[in-house]
């Protein structure tokens, strides 16, 4: 999924519908929404990351020790 690609007059059809369905009332919420969806999802990818980064050291260890 390229969101590059999309580009400027892609965004604003895109702002419009969400406009259009949602209303001007709702838009900050939905927004506020999405952010912190965004940011606990970017959250719980780098504790992924760093547990996947620290489970190969931890193995090794074990592995000497017996």
């Amino acid at each position: 999924m390229n969101l590059s690609g999309i580009g400027v007059p892609g965004l604003i059809i895109i702002l419009v519908i969400v406009l259009i369905l949602f209303g001007p009332k709702k838009l900050p919420e939905i927004g506020s929404a999405v952010g912190k969806t965004l940011s606990e999802f970017k959250k719980s990818a780098k504790d992924v990351i760093s547990d996947d980064e620290e489970t190969p050291k931890a193995t090794k260890e074990k592995g000497h020790k017996k």
